[in-house]
């Protein structure tokens, strides 16, 4: 009757011990989610803003090599991300193809002036940045015009930033119910053994001698759910990965390794914590109170 009985209290923890890692894996597989949606989002939005570029018109009398040269002074700049320099016959070919016609033909001479395009740096590519920038290069004499879409950058700045707040909200809130969820069964099985912590109480063991298995247990829970999360997680990133290359543009190696420590920290951290004080809650109670709850 006895071994039955220690039986049946063994397969109830391994029951419990199997609840809390799948109830604790699946909340930090959705605060994984928010992190990497977060971190995404940043990596888009800077994708985003360096590919917003800054036109110069040169002047017409300007040489390709004193062009390139402009390009090359350009790109030495900390503001810039990337350069390129079209020369005005690339530009002339480019439109005869669209049009179907020479314009020199008409003009007799080419009315087109070579073009130098600047991708900004992230950090710069706002219209208050860009303004400054575009003061800049009117100054130099052998810039005839500075053309940039101004209405564009704005947009993207706004977007950028309504989407950064709703993430981190979402954040908050889901970290505040993940915390409840793995508190609540966390303290069902601490609450399963509360007349062993009272038993453990009497017989004179300290309240840190108690608390170790528990909290042992917790950081062993919180590891595996960790550990299936990231499974989890990268195996969906994998294929998506697979099926979609181009993700890997913001889907960075950064950001799978920032994720999993996230998860990592986290999960053994919230385990940890849920189990200190649930047990505390236990070795707190007076004997008659353990009955009431």
């Amino acid at each position: 009757m006895k071994k039955k009985r220690q039986k049946n209290t063994n397969n109830s923890r391994s029951f419990q011990t199997i609840t809390l890692c799948f109830s604790t894996s699946l909340v930090l597989i959705l605060i994984g989610l928010v992190v990497l949606s977060v971190l995404t989002a940043k990596n888009l939005s800077n994708y985003v803003k360096e590919n917003i570029s800054i036109t110069l018109y040169l002047n017409k009398d300007l040489t390709d090599s004193q062009g390139k040269s402009f390009a090359n002074d350009i790109r030495k700049k900390t503001y810039v991300a990337d350069v390129s320099f079209v020369s005005k016959e690339e530009i002339s070919k480019e439109q005869t193809e669209e049009l179907g016609a020479d314009p020199t033909d008409f003009v007799g001479a080419n009315p087109f002036s070579s073009e130098i395009d600047i991708h900004l740096s992230a950090d710069y590519a706002n219209n208050d940045s860009i303004s400054w920038i575009q003061e800049q290069l009117k100054k130099d004499e052998r810039v005839q015009e500075v053309d940039y879409q101004e209405n564009l950058i704005e947009q993207v700045n706004k977007t950028v930033n309504k989407l950064n707040i709703g993430l981190l909200i979402l954040a908050a809130i889901l970290t505040v119910i993940s915390f409840s969820l793995i508190n609540n069964t966390v303290r069902l099985g601490v609450y399963a053994r509360r007349f062993a912590i009272r038993t453990m109480k009497l017989v004179g063991a300290s309240w840190s001698f108690i608390r170790w298995p528990f909290l042992k247990n917790a950081l062993v829970i919180g590891f595996i759910s960790s550990i299936v999360a990231c499974v989890v997680l990268g195996s969906a990133l994998y294929m998506l990965t697979t099926s979609e290359p181009d993700v890997l543009t913001v889907l960075t190696n950064e950001v799978f390794f920032i994720t999993a420590a996230v998860i990592f920290l986290f999960g053994m951290l919230i385990t940890f914590l849920c189990s200190y004080f649930s047990v505390n809650k236990f070795l707190n109670m007076k004997a008659g109170d353990l009955y009431k709850i």
